[in-house]
Order: structure tokens, then sequence, then C-alpha cells
């Protein structure tokens, strides 16, 4: 599987704690202007045009905010500046805490967080970027062996930190493949993954995300080896990582990726298309 930030535990720098503490104070701020407002999280979020999802991880300190999130939900909340004012710090403080990554898995998330386009095959579990924050932190506490209560909540926090993507404009061109079993396994229980699976519909709707469900009936696969991703930085060569068993690769090797590459393209033309992939998991939505 490739979910990035697999195991271990960074210590964050002096700054960059204080940088989280800015984060939680903040979404505490919002959250009370949102309830003086009598709006719950939904309400808010399509007020301001953002999912309910990032206005509670937000709020959670999960997420950081974008300076247009504070801009608009200052608006909404009739905030008077209070929110907008934060917006410099936040922008200096969000800069200090992209250490809290593991060593190990910094390069990579460098690059994604850069990158103009994302190609994400996945057979095992739903991409560290799509995931809700209970199905990240339903993966993190089944790890084994078992990671601390602390490791949990920041490798949580971290990988819905990577979801930041999303926000980004201009936007990263995104393509996923995701394998059907992956739609069908309740990682976290049956609400979970009710959650998750609406969590990729909103996604998979976005204009420069296309989403791609390999059904299990396929009789050839193209990819038999495993997961992987592929990485494309602004003005510098395709790059591609993978995840096995704790041990991750980033590989630069120009033959590799294009071998890689090409998979990929023939995983998109055996998937089914990305309006039947969406209608499959409605479906799937239904029966649950």
């Amino acid at each position: 599987m490739v979910g990035g930030e697999q195991e271990g535990r960074t210590e964050l720098p002096e700054d960059a704690e204080t940088s989280i503490e800015l984060f939680r104070a903040l979404g505490k701020q919002i959250k009370l202007l949102r309830e003086r407002a009598g709006l719950n999280q939904a309400e808010l979020g399509d007020r301001i045009g953002y999912g309910v999802e990032l206005v509670s991880s937000v709020e959670r300190a999960r997420r950081v905010p974008q300076p247009e999130f504070l801009e608009a939900a200052d608006r909404a909340l009739d905030a008077g500046g209070m929110l907008k004012v934060a917006i410099d710090d936040v922008v200096k403080a969000k800069a200090k805490v992209r250490v809290r990554h593991p060593a190990w898995f910094r390069d990579f998330a460098r690059l994604e967080s850069e990158a103009v386009e994302i190609c994400d095959y996945s057979n095992q579990i739903v991409p560290g970027i799509l995931q809700t924050e209970e199905y990240a932190r339903a993966i993190f506490s089944m790890r084994q062996p078992l990671l601390d209560e602390d490791t949990v909540e920041r490798r949580t926090a971290d990988r819905l930190a990577r979801q930041e993507i999303f926000d980004r404009w201009p936007a990263p061109i995104v393509s996923f493949v995701l394998e059907e079993v992956v739609l069908r396994r309740p990682i976290g229980g049956r609400d979970v993954l009710v959650g998750q699976l609406k969590q990729l519909l909103r996604i998979g709707r976005m204009r420069n995300v296309e989403l791609q469900v390999m059904p299990t009936d396929r009789e050839e696969h193209p990819s038999t080896g495993g997961a992987f991703i592929l990485l494309t930085p602004k003005d510098k060569p395709q790059v591609a990582y993978t995840e096995v068993q704790g041990h991750s690769r980033l590989i630069t090797d120009p033959e590799e990726v294009r071998v890689m590459a090409s998979r990929y393209g023939i995983l998109r033309g055996q998937a089914l298309t990305p309006r039947e992939s969406l209608v499959l998991i409605e479906k799937l939505l239904g029966e649950l």
C-alpha cells in the first residue's frame, strides 16, 4: 500500500509547537464565531464554498486554513477582520511545521506539495490524500506494532495536512485508480466507510480530479506488483514512489519511471471511466 507517514515518531522543534498552538487557538475562535452565528459546520461550509470535512478539520487544527478560507469565514461570520488579521501569522507558522513529517518521508511530501500532476494507484486502502480524519485515524490505530496515541494523532494530522493540495491554485491535475476492494473494505467500521465514500464522491467531482475504480472481476492486471504514485513537480522530471512493508522508495531513474507511467496508463484503460466509477461509489453507499 502507499499512504505515507507509515511509522516512527518525530519530535517537533519549539517554534513548530508554537505554530500548532496558533492553529488550535484559531480553530477554537472559528468554532466560537460559527456557533455565535447559529451555524453548524455544514452550513458554514456552504456559505464559504468549502466542504464540511475541511471546516471540521480547521476547527480541530487538523488542517491549516488557507488565506482564502480565513477571508471567506471572516465575512460569513461577521468577524470584523478578526480572522483576516491572522493570515500573515498563519502563513509564517505553516512554514515552520513542514518538518513534522519523518525525515525519510519528507522528500516525497515536499515533491507532492509542489506537484503539477499526481497519479496514484492504490490496491489496499484509500490513498492518504483522500482519507477522512476518521479513516486515517483507524489506519494508524491498527498499525502493527501498535503506535502510541500521540503518534497516531500526529500522523493523522500530518496526513490531513497533505490534502491542502486540493485547495491550491493553480490546481494540480490529479488522477486516482483504486481497486474495487478498497471501496468495500470497512476500515474503522460502517460509519467510517460511509464518510469515506462520501468524501471520494466529493473529491472525485472536482474539475481537476479523475477518480477511477478497477473492478475486481478483470481477468488481466498490469500492476500485480503493488501500489505506486507518480509525481510531476513543476519544471522537473516525473518521479515515482512506492512503500512496501514500511520501506519507502523514491524512484528517479528515468527508465524505471517510464515503465511505471506506462503501467499506470494501462491501469486507467482497464478501469471504469470516472463517471462509471462515481456511479459505482454511489451504488455502494446505497447498500450500506
